[in-house]
């Protein structure tokens, strides 16, 4: 089944990104150390890592009912990113990322219920996330909108902007149906 490519929350417009995005992207946030520190992917440096994830987004957009969104606030400004990662027909894993500026604001509690719910909606029985031992923030936003911890995978993933070679211990949340 697939999705729309944007959807509405209370605050908030998600939808797939563009070409003409990328700029916004790696100035908003994806070139921030203090907001990439904890993530999966590589802090951007330049305006091509950007339009590589967009052209990754396409490919993700193009194979599954539903890929990555970008994430805007009220007056359209671009605020962050999230999205659904289809890893079975009955699993998805989710994240978000903010820029700076948005922290604080609780969107990261909407966009995360909205994944939840966004997945629910397609059949999904499982949605999870992982998440730095140390990101307190994160972990707090996935038990307000109903994840439960799961426990502490060890040496489990490699987050790039804390360390490229060393594996991280993550705490694993989901939302199972």
């Amino acid at each position: 089944m697939r999705t729309s490519e944007e959807l509405t929350t209370a605050r908030l417009v998600l939808r797939r990104p563009r070409p003409a995005d990328a700029g916004s992207i790696l100035k908003r946030y994806a070139a921030d150390p203090e907001v990439t520190r904890f993530l999966a992917w590589p802090r951007h440096r330049s305006l091509q890592d950007s339009l590589a994830f967009v052209r990754w987004s396409d490919e993700v957009w193009s194979t599954a009912p539903v890929g990555p969104y970008l994430i805007l606030d009220g007056e359209r400004e671009l605020v962050g990113s999230t999205g659904l990662d289809i890893e079975t027909p009955w699993r998805a894993a989710t994240g978000f990322v903010l820029a700076r500026a948005a922290w604080g604001h609780g969107y990261a509690t909407e966009v995360a219920a909205a994944m939840a719910e966004l997945a629910a909606s397609i059949g999904l029985v499982r949605v999870y996330a992982l998440c730095h031992i140390d990101n307190r923030a994160s972990a707090h936003v996935l038990a307000k909108v109903g994840f439960t911890r799961e426990g502490v995978l060890h040496r489990h993933v490699i987050l790039p902007n804390l360390d490229p070679q060393v594996p991280c211990d993550v705490e694993c949340w989901a939302r199972v149906r």
